[in-house]
C-alpha cells in the first residue's frame, strides 16, 4: 500500500510553549535533502539509517537558528515506513517557529493530525486497531489504560480480531462452495460441527463486547460518586482519597451544595470521584439545585458509595437510599460504606447492629442494584480505606481481569464487534433452525465484513480521515 501522496511533511512532534526541548519530525521522499538543505554538519543523507548526529541549523541568510541532534530512520525501516529526520532542538518558541518556517520554505509541507500515523498505517508499519493504539497510548492517564494501550499498539487486539476473522472465513468458504454445488445438492460442512465453531466464536465475541463497559471505564477514568445524606462524611472521603483540603467539611448539614470532582490513581486504575451534596428535601433554593444537580450524576455513575452514618437514624437513610437507588440502572454497582466508625460514641456493639440492619435490607427485592461488601471506614483517621480501595478496584473491573484477558477500549471496535456478533447470531439461528445455506452464508459474509474493518482489511476514505483526524499533529 502506498501514502495518499509524495510530498514531504513536516511537523513539530512536542508540546507547544517553554521546554528544555523540542523535536521537528519530517518524513518523505525528500526528507533528507530537505533536512541537508538546512543542516551545517554531516552529509545526512549518506549517513546510515538509526544514527544521531550534532550540528547547526542555517537558514538562508546564513544566520545560525540553533545547534541542532538530527536522528534519522530511513525507510521502509521506519515509523511511517519512509524516510524521517528528526531535529531535536532547544525548546525555545522563536527557535521552533523559525526553523518550522524555514523547513516549509524549503519544501516540505505542514501535517495534517495523524497524519504520520496514517502513512504508517497505509505503508504495512501497522494495521488501523494498532494504529488507534498509538493515539490512546498518547492520552493514557493510568497504569491500567497505558497496559490497554499498549496491548493495542503491540498487536494484541489485532490477532485476536484476525483469529476471529480467519475462522469466519473458513466458516465461509465452505458454505460457498456448498452455494457453487447447490444443484449437485453436496453437503461439504458438517453441520453440527459448523454450529459448534459458531457458537464458540460467538462467545469470544460477546466477551470481547461486554469487556467495553470496563475498558472505557478504565481508559477514561471510573466515575465515582460519592453520596448519602447531608454530614455523613462524604467531602472528608473525598480530600482522603485526593489527599488535600479539596472540598470544605463542617458539621452543618449542606456545606457542599454544588459538584465537586477529581481524579486519583488507585493500584493503577484512574477514579474520578464526585462529591454530591447531600440528598434530602430542602427549601433552599441553591441547596436543591445542588442536590437535582446530585441525582443526575448518580446516573452517569459506574460506581456510587453510598455513606451511612452510624449516629444519625439509619431507618430515615435506607429509606432515602431506596428513593434514590431504585431510579438509577441496575448496572450500577453500590458500596455501602458506614463512615465515622472512630466517633465518639461509636462502638463495635453499635457498629456491627448497623451492618446487620444493612444486610438485612439490602439483600431484599427492593434492591435490584448490584451491592458490594459492606466497608467501614473513618475517613478523618484513615481507617478502612484500604479495604474501601479494595472493594472500588474490584467493582471497576467486574468479573474481567485486564491482567489476562483484552479489554475493549474504542467504541469504533465496539461497534463492529456488535454487527459481528448480531450478524454470526442470526447465522447460528438459521444452521439450527436448518434453513437455507444461501443464507446463512449471507449472515457469515457480513459478520466477517464487521471483523476486517476492525483491523482495516476493508476500510474507506471516510473512515480513515474520520479516525486520524482525531490523533495530534505530529502523531
Amino acid at each position: 500500500m502506498k501514502a495518499l501522496s509524495d510530498d514531504t511533511i513536516m511537523a513539530v512532534a512536542t508540546p507547544s510553549g517553554n521546554g528544555a526541548l523540542a523535536i521537528i519530525r519530517i518524513s518523505g521522499p525528500e526528507a533528507f535533502c530537505i533536512a541537508d538543505s538546512v543542516w551545517y554538519g554531516a552529509d545526512l543523507k549518506n549517513c546510515a539509517s538509526h544514527t544521531v548526529h550534532l550540528g547547526n541549523i542555517i537558514d538562508e541568510n546564513g544566520d545560525n537558528l540553533d545547534q541542532a541532534v538530527a536522528t534519522l530512520f530511513k525507510g521502509p525501516k521506519s515509523f511511517t515506513g519512509e524516510d524521517i529526520v528528526e531535529f531535536t532542538l532547544h525548546g525555545s518558541p522563536w527557535i521552533i517557529r523559525e526553523v518550522s518556517n524555514l523547513l516549509l520554505r524549503r519544501g516540505a509541507r505542514g501535517a495534517e493530525p495523524g497524519e504520520f500515523s496514517r502513512r504508517a498505517y497505509l505503508n504495512g508499519r501497522m494495521d488501523l486497531a494498532s494504529a488507534e493504539g498509538v493515539a490512546d497510548l498518547i492520552a493514557s492517564s493510568s497504569r491500567a489504560a497505558h497496559r490497554l494501550a499498549m496491548q493495542q499498539t503491540r498487536g494484541s487486539f489485532s490477532k485476536e480480531f484476525n483469529e476471529l476473522r480467519d475462522k469466519l472465513i473458513e466458516l465461509a468458504s465452505l458454505l460457498e462452495l456448498e452455494l457453487d454445488f447447490s444443484e449437485e445438492d453436496v453437503e461439504f460442512a458438517d453441520r453440527t460441527r459448523l454450529v459448534e465453531i459458531a457458537s464458540l466464536l460467538l462467545l469470544k465475541i460477546d466477551r470481547l463486547t461486554a469487556s467495553y463497559a470496563t475498558g472505557r471505564a478504565i481508559k477514561e477514568g471510573v466515575p465515582v460518586v460519592i453520596a448519602g445524606m447531608p454530614n455523613v462524611g462524604k467531602s472528608t472521603l473525598l480530600n482522603a482519597f485526593l489527599q488535600e483540603d479539596k472540598a470544605i467539611v463542617s458539621d452543618i448539614p449542606g456545606t457542599t451544595r454544588d459538584i465537586i470532582e477529581d481524579t486519583c490513581e488507585i493500584e493503577g486504575v484512574l477514579f474520578r470521584f464526585i462529591d454530591t451534596a447531600g440528598l434530602r428535601e430542602s427549601s433552599d433554593r441553591i441547596e436543591s439545585i445542588g442536590i437535582e444537580r446530585a441525582r443526575k450524576r448518580l446516573n452517569q455513575a459506574s460506581i456510587v458509595l453510598w455513606l451511612i452514618d452510624p449516629l444519625s437514624p439509619i431507618g430515615e437513610q435506607i429509606a432515602e437510599m431506596n428513593a434514590t437507588i431504585k431510579n438509577l440502572s441496575p448496572d450500577r454497582k453500590i458500596i455501602p460504606v458506614i463512615t465515622k466508625i472512630s466517633a465518639p460514641g461509636v462502638t463495635e456493639l453499635h457498629l456491627d447492629s448497623v451492618q446487620k440492619y444493612l444486610d438485612a435490607v439490602l439483600v431484599s427485592e427492593e434492591f435490584p442494584n448490584d451491592f458490594q461488601k459492606i466497608v467501614k471506614i473513618s475517613a478523618a483517621e484513615g481507617i478502612g480505606l484500604e479495604s474501601l480501595c479494595e472493594s472500588l478496584k474490584k467493582a471497576s473491573i467486574s468479573d474481567f481481569d485486564p491482567e489476562k484477558e483484552l479489554l475493549l477500549t474504542n467504541a469504533r471496535h465496539y461497534g463492529d464487534l456488535l454487527k459481528a456478533g448480531n450478524a454470526l447470531r442470526r447465522a447460528l439461528d438459521q444452521m439450527q433452525a436448518g434453513a437455507s445455506v444461501d443464507f446463512i452464508a449471507m449472515d457469515i459474509r457480513e459478520a466477517t465484513s464487521a471483523l476486517s474493518s476492525l483491523t482495516g482489511a476493508i476500510t474507506t476514505p471516510d473512515l480513515l480521515n474520520s479516525i486520524f483526524s482525531r490523533f495530534c499533529i505530529g502523531k
